[in-house]
C-alpha cells in the first residue's frame, strides 16, 4: 500500500523552524543581536553574522526572507548611511557605514512580521515608535559609544525622530505589500 506525498509547503516544519516564526523567540534573537552589534561592533562581527546566518537557517523559506532582508534592511542601511553623509552620525574610524550596523538593520528587517508584526496594523503607532524609539535607541548606542552625533543632541534626534516617523510605518508597508504574509511557493506548473 502507497502513502500519498505530501505537499513539503504543507508539511509540519521541524521544531526549530516553528520556532524561528514565534514572537518571542524572534524579539530574543533581535535582542542579542542588537547587543552583540552595538556592545561588540567589530569585534563581535562574526557573532553578529553567524547569528543572521543561524536565523537564514531557520525560517521555513529563505529566498522570500533574503528578498525581505535586502529590501527592508537596505533602505535602514541607505538612510543611515544619508545621516551619516550629512554629519548626523560619526563613526570610530571615521566609516561612513559600519559592517556592525549594516548587520543591525539586517537584524531589525526580520522583525515587521514576528515580534513587532503589532506595528504593522497601525501605522500611527509605528510612525510614534519611529519618532521615539529608534532615537532613544541610538542616544543608547552613543552612550555605549557606537555612535557619536556630529550635530547638537537634540539636533540629531529631532532629525531621526522626522526621519523615522515617517519611514518606519513605509517599512511596514512595504513588508504587508511584499512579504507578508509570506506566500508559499507553489510547485503546481498551472495558473490560478
Amino acid at each position: 500500500m502507497t502513502t500519498p506525498l505530501v505537499d513539503s509547503a504543507a508539511a509540519p516544519l521541524p521544531f526549530a523552524r516553528q520556532l524561528s516564526e514565534k514572537a518571542w523567540f524572534n524579539a530574543l534573537w533581535f535582542q542579542s543581536t542588537w547587543f552583540c552589534t552595538v556592545l561588540g561592533r567589530e569585534d563581535l562581527l562574526a557573532v553578529s553574522l553567524g547569528l543572521i546566518g543561524l536565523h537564514l537557517m531557520l525560517v521555513p523559506q529563505r529566498r522570500p526572507e533574503m528578498r525581505q532582508l535586502a529590501l527592508l534592511g537596505g533602505i535602514g542601511i541607505a538612510v543611515d548611511t544619508g545621516l551619516s553623509l550629512i554629519g548626523v552620525f560619526q563613526f570610530q574610524g571615521g566609516v561612513l557605514m559600519p559592517g556592525w550596523l549594516c548587520c543591525l538593520w539586517l537584524a531589525f528587517a526580520t522583525t515587521p512580521g514576528r515580534s513587532l508584526v503589532f506595528l504593522g496594523a497601525r501605522p500611527w503607532l509605528a510612525a510614534l515608535a519611529g519618532a521615539l524609539v529608534v532615537p532613544f535607541n541610538y542616544y543608547a548606542g552613543s552612550r555605549l559609544g557606537a555612535v557619536e552625533f556630529g550635530w547638537p543632541l537634540w539636533q540629531s534626534l529631532l532629525i531621526m525622530a522626522l526621519v523615522w516617523s515617517l519611514l518606519l510605518p513605509a517599512l511596514y508597508y512595504l513588508h504587508r505589500r511584499f512579504f507578508s504574509p509570506m506566500e508559499v511557493e507553489s510547485h503546481d506548473p498551472l495558473p490560478r
